[in-house]
């Protein structure tokens, strides 16, 4: 009886397992699918409370947009067409400078550089985009908005047209300022483009192909640009925001609705926006703009050297640990530099209490300073520290066309791959120095050698190596047989008139 009773639990217990089995494959999937959609359907509440985040932004576009659009405004540049000869150009095209081509559409160009005889009286129109800056009717652009213009005229956001004045232009740095005869004008503020980083919200606002009152919204893509060929002086911000023909002189603008930047050129191969902008800095704008408006010219500090950026085998060669700063080539006598003492060799390290990156850096810091202030440098010479004041100049054209010249400062050197023989005298005429300079002319630059690796040409003249100054191939020789390519180098050069340092070293 027991045996029957166990029998009848055990089938007891395996019926009652299947059911519960069947019951659990039954309804599992809908338990987990509920569940599931449930767990998506709060991702989702959470996550339309923190789109309320995205649409502060879009509010914050709209309001930057709404602050800039009364102080952006559409420049039209008219040029009248004189008659030509056009026997020079043979009924070709002139060539289109790149420049132009960043910056207006097709038929504008066509307009302005098409080469047959036109009718004497006739105009050709060229666009762009500029911001009001004060109440009384001072507009920024840039300066190819409005080259060779002979009327230009600025269209407000309500279509208002105004006759517009050139007060002056800087080619240098593409900056133009122009004067309207109104009042009450709504004038955008000039933000701090220091202060801007990289991954920082910005707004392009301008008239792209004559598409009034555009605005389109990047980031800021990089600082810092320069050696782009769009300027003398460049020191751009790079921006995705898209700019096309037509914004050139518009403002870039931070979320605080200021002026960070005037749009310049762009990097494309098509000539529409690839996501590769430039802007002018507003902190060098606002130096512009003040020179040309109190003085009608751009007055800059010039420093009187000839300077260039630090490598590592350079930095290591003078005793550095650090490869920022700006390296003397080259100091030009009686300027600045040389009236307060500064050397080649010398590393420019800070400008009043400011760390100089770069060559580059120097350079703008130096233009920016107005001629005959006072400032300190901090300088790195022999591998000590030293505090030098310097009388900034003013930079002209007279000044820059003299040459940099040394301080008081035929042989085969094989392990550099060159051949060299003692300056003579009428080497020196030949190459344009002065009759009495010094070094050994490099006459046979091997192709496969250290020298050609760092750039060394024939004519380039060595002036001094490791800091040793050279006035014969003997010399020369008797310095190579000291030096060791292993460890590196250095050597002082001159071409054209300029110096810099090279440094030759073998892995």
């Amino acid at each position: 009886m027991k045996a029957c009773q166990r029998t009848l639990l055990i089938l007891l217990v395996l019926v009652l397992g299947i059911g519960i089995g069947v019951g659990v494959t039954t309804t599992l999937p809908k338990v987990s699918s509920q569940w599931a959609y449930a767990v998506e359907k709060n991702e989702a509440a959470e996550s339309f409370e923190k789109l309320q985040g995205a649409d502060d932004l879009s509010v914050a576009f709209k309001h930057v947009a709404r602050v800039m659009r009364p102080s952006v405004v559409s420049i039209r540049s008219l040029r009248k067409v004189r008659a030509q000869n056009p026997g020079g150009l043979n009924g070709a095209r002139p060539e289109i400078p790149e420049e132009l081509r960043r910056f207006f559409d097709e038929d504008s160009l066509n307009r302005f550089l098409e080469p047959q005889v036109p009718n004497e009286g006739r105009q050709q129109q060229g666009m762009g985009t500029g911001v009001i800056v004060s109440e009384d009717g001072y507009v920024l652009t840039n300066n190819h908005v409005v080259r060779g213009a002979d009327e230009v005229e600025v269209i407000l956001s309500n279509d208002r047209r105004l006759k517009a004045k050139i007060v002056g232009t800087d080619k240098a740095t593409d900056v133009a300022v122009l004067k309207v005869e109104a009042k009450g004008l709504a004038p955008a503020r000039l933000g701090n483009s220091e202060q801007m980083e990289v991954g920082d919200w910005v707004l392009a606002m301008g008239s792209p192909f004559g598409l009034d009152q555009t605005v389109t919204a990047g980031i800021v893509s990089a600082k810092g640009r320069a050696n782009v060929g769009i300027t003398d002086y460049e020191d751009f911000i790079q921006t995705d925001a898209a700019i096309n023909p037509g914004n050139s002189g518009g403002p870039l603008v931070n979320m605080k609705g200021e002026i960070i930047g005037i749009n310049t050129a762009i990097a494309s191969r098509s000539g529409g926006s690839m996501g590769v902008g430039f802007a002018i800095p507003s902190d060098m704008v606002r130096r512009i703009m003040e020179s040309i408006m109190t003085d009608g010219r751009v007055n800059r500090g010039w420093l009187g050297v000839g300077i260039q950026d630090l490598d590592e085998n350079l930095a290591q060669s003078f005793g550095l640990k650090s490869t920022k700063g700006a390296l003397v080539g080259g100091v030009l006598a009686e300027g600045p530099a040389d009236q307060a003492g500064l050397k080649a060799g010398d590393v420019l390290l800070k400008l009043d209490g400011k760390i100089v990156r770069d060559a580059n850096h120097l350079r703008h810091m130096v233009a920016g300073i107005r001629p005959q202030q006072k400032i300190r440098m901090e300088v790195f010479r022999k591998k000590e520290t030293i505090q030098v004041e310097v009388t900034i100049g003013l930079r002209d054209l007279e000044q820059l066309s003299k040459r940099i010249v040394p301080e008081e400062a035929p042989g085969t050197a094989s392990s550099l791959g060159i051949t060299v023989e003692t300056l003579t005298l009428e080497q020196a005429k030949k190459l344009g120095y002065d009759p009495d300079q010094k070094g050994v002319v490099v006459k046979v630059v091997q192709p496969s050698g250290l020298a050609s690796q760092v750039g060394l040409q024939p004519g380039d003249v060595i002036v001094s190596v490791n800091g040793k100054e050279i006035h014969t191939s003997d010399q020369f020789r008797a310095v190579m047989e000291k030096s060791n390519t292993t460890e590196g180098i250095r050597m002082r050069v001159k071409r054209d008139g300029g110096q810099r340092f090279v440094f030759l070293k073998q892995s």
